[in-house]
């Protein structure tokens, strides 16, 4: 991961709506150059904390410091943003689209570029309206672009697309990355922050319960494999194994370093083991082991 001071800071911050505290206390810092991704089941305070990063909410104690100053107009000409949601114009084009949107900033890219950036090339002429759902989220990329932001937030930008539009869309992330730009991710897919996230922090109630480089959590908090097992194969007695078990809705899985005594302990307790996997840890493992949420819960 890149070393560089902090591009932005978030300082102690909570929000409260009426008798709920959505971010109690949160604290981090997004070095310069970075894809760092905010994860957590729904309701955990991810969406409410990258709000307020974003400066639509305002927080209710703590602060966000951008470039070691309070967020104010520098921030809002450097930063791009991807909604999960985005309402464009009717009757206008793509190239029009982006035009509209350039014509906001002083500075920025040329629309060639950035029609060539989010391969938007051929799309330049069609109306907006016109477009898949892939193509579109293009398009909200580009316009996400097309003031040069240092910094971009990208909310949940794969969602609802199918396995090729998704993967396309990693590659375009992949590529403004190599332009030095420092990403701010928040997704359900956690193979995509697995690939995308060079840091991420997880949520969970409020609060960052991990936070480091995927590799280095997955290290920290699980062995050298896992097995995986139907909940239906795993008796209730064999719970009382010496065994780290983690329990999905309708799986078991198991984590070791000892692959070889742990089947033997499997073995001797008569568990079934037509359908057992062996394979590494991932991110949806420790997304399950820390919250004790499945993904989309």
């Amino acid at each position: 991961m890149p070393e560089s001071a902090p591009i932005l800071e978030i300082r102690h911050l909570v929000k409260q709506y009426s008798s709920v505290t959505a971010v109690d206390g949160v604290s981090f810092a997004v070095p310069e150059g970075v894809c760092f991704g905010l994860l957590g089941p729904n309701g955990a305070g991810k969406t409410t904390t990258i709000e307020v990063m974003e400066g639509i909410l305002p927080p209710t104690t703590g602060e966000v410091r951008y470039r070691g100053k309070p967020v104010g107009a520098r921030f809002r000409e450097e930063a791009g943003i991807l909604f999960q949601k985005t309402a464009l114009q009717d009757f206008l084009t793509v190239r029009q689209s982006l035009a509209l949107f350039r014509g906001l900033y002083e500075h920025g890219l040329e629309i060639d570029e950035v029609l060539e950036l989010c391969a938007l090339e051929k799309l330049a002429g069609r109306d907006n309206r016109k477009l898949s759902g892939g193509q579109q989220q293009r398009l909200l990329l580009a316009i996400a672009l097309v003031n040069d932001p240092k910094m971009l937030f990208l909310d949940e930008p794969t969602t609802g697309l199918d396995p090729q539009a998704r993967r396309n869309f990693w590659e375009l992330v992949e590529s403004i990355k190599a332009r030095r730009k420092t990403i701010i991710l928040t997704t359900h897919y956690m193979e995509e922050a697995q690939l995308l996230c060079d840091e991420i922090a997880i949520m969970d109630r409020g609060r960052i319960i991990a936070q480091g480089a995927p590799q280095q959590l997955l290290r920290e908090h699980f062995a050298e494999v896992l097995l995986e097992l139907p909940r239906d194969d795993f008796p209730q007695v064999a719970r009382a194994l010496p065994l780290k078990v983690i329990e999905a809705s309708d799986r078991v899985q198991i984590s070791t370093h000892d692959l070889d005594g742990t089947l033997k302990t499997l073995i001797d307790a008569r568990v079934p083991l037509r359908n057992l996997r062996i394979r590494p840890a991932n991110l949806e493992d420790l997304f399950l082991d820390l919250t004790g949420k499945e993904l989309r819960a």
